[in-house]
């Protein structure tokens, strides 16, 4: 599996990451190819390879045509130097909202998954927005982030790593500069409001140094906390390949860029699929049972990945429940606060955890009853899991008129008869 390497001791921003991985050797036209996709148009990309502090590596401009740049109050963009901060206003304000973007996102011919990372990244910052701006989520309206350059970075470094396969992606400890970065609605201290969120959320740490500039951006931010595993430095790694992402800045002590590297696992290296989820948990002795069963049933039904509750003692040995909800990081905290809205809880446990799942595939079965739908779970090529889907064994159930443990028992045997699934 292949696993890339983001050194971030001089910061990361939009731009920068996808210079470095255009750096590692990515084809530019088909990066292109797929962006347009995106059905966004007024603009084009500048991909050269430049110097920075003796160091030869690529950069990367989006140039805006005049009709597509966003306003001069808001004009300095996710670009490699101190810009605005990224802030809500009236949907009438020029920009785009989070509801524009996700919407233009999810209508676009782009593959499942980058269009789920895409927006995915957008809505980290979103929830940072209206969290500090105290605005809806859907009505946030993004200026430098909204605008089609930022627009082309985020979109552009999802495709950016499907091309590569879907890499591991790890990161060095994060360093940000100290001071202000200068604003249409004044002066705000570093880190800007919405990285120091964006990082939070996730539960990154973050060091100051005494650059005296902003180093990490919004959107780098949201791009280190939707793809990074682990932060840490270097361990164990081979570097196979070595990009360089160049930032506009002169720093007197480091040069700006992003170094990313590139490291192909051994092949003993399983093909799991790795990801993060929030895990959220409060401990109840007091809830009546018929509650608890409505909270888990409200849960799944607005995004929860899954509800379930443990029996546990508690204080004074009074039985109680061990309430667990799985979920995506951006929905921690919406769930957070079902929980202690509609249970009896008065705080809530929150953590983020890594998973590793096996490749899913489905298979559709004949049966003397009718097709049947099974999942399989594939590691390195194998199948080692299958499951008859709910939903299909009940339907089959149902249309035959038999006991729907008679379907499981027939499917479960048909898939050991035939392996070959």
């Amino acid at each position: 599996m292949t696993t890339l390497y983001l050194d971030i001791f001089s910061g990361i921003s939009g731009d920068m990451f996808l210079a470095a991985l255009m750096d590692l050797g990515l084809d530019q036209s088909q990066l292109e190819s797929q962006l347009q996709r995106l059905g966004v148009g007024g603009y084009h990309l500048h991909v050269a390879r430049d110097r920075q502090n003796q160091i030869e590596g690529t950069r990367l401009t989006v140039h805006c045509h005049p009709a597509e740049s966003p306003s001069p109050e808001h004009s300095e963009s996710d670009h490699g130097h101190p810009h605005p901060p990224h802030h809500a206003e009236p949907s009438h304000s020029q920009g785009r909202s989070f509801a524009d973007i996700r919407n233009l996102i999810r209508t676009s011919p782009l593959s499942d998954w980058v269009k789920q990372k895409s927006i995915a990244v957008f809505e980290r910052i979103a929830l940072a927005e209206g969290r500090i701006h105290g605005c809806p989520v859907e009505a946030v309206h993004f200026h430098e982030v909204g605008a089609v350059d930022s627009i082309v970075d985020i979109v552009g470094a999802c495709v950016a790593l499907e091309m590569l396969g879907k890499p591991r992606v790890l990161a060095g400890p994060v360093v940000e500069g100290t001071g202000w970065i200068e604003c249409a609605h004044g002066r705000l201290p570093l880190p800007a409001p919405a990285t120091l969120a964006i990082l939070g959320a996730r539960g990154i740490a973050i060091t100051q140094c005494d650059v005296p500039t902003e180093m990490v951006t919004p959107t780098g931010a949201a791009i280190m906390a939707e793809f990074v595993e682990h932060f840490g430095p270097m361990s164990s790694l081979v570097a196979s390949k070595v990009g360089y992402g160049l930032g506009t800045r002169v720093f007197r002590d480091r040069p700006n860029v992003l170094r990313i590297v590139l490291s192909e696992a051994p092949a003993a290296v399983h093909d799991w699929e790795v990801d993060q989820i929030g895990v959220l948990e409060t401990n109840i002795d007091d809830l009546n049972p018929e509650v608890l069963g409505h909270f888990v049933d409200l849960a799944l039904s607005q995004g929860a990945l899954d509800v379930f509750h443990t029996a546990v003692q508690m204080k004074k040995n009074r039985p109680g429940v061990k309430l667990t909800v799985l979920c995506s990081q951006t929905d921690m905290d919406r769930l957070t606060e079902l929980m202690l809205l509609e249970t009896s809880a008065f705080g809530v446990r929150r953590h983020v955890m890594e998973r590793r799942k096996l490749v899913r595939e489905f298979a559709v079965v004949d049966t003397p009853f009718g097709p049947l739908k099974v999942k399989l779970g594939k590691l390195d090529g194998q199948v080692v899991q299958a499951s008859p889907e709910y939903e299909s064994c009940k339907g089959l159930a149902q249309q035959a008129g038999v006991p729907l443990k008679q379907i499981y028992e027939f499917a479960n045997e048909f898939y050991h008869e035939n392996a070959q699934l």
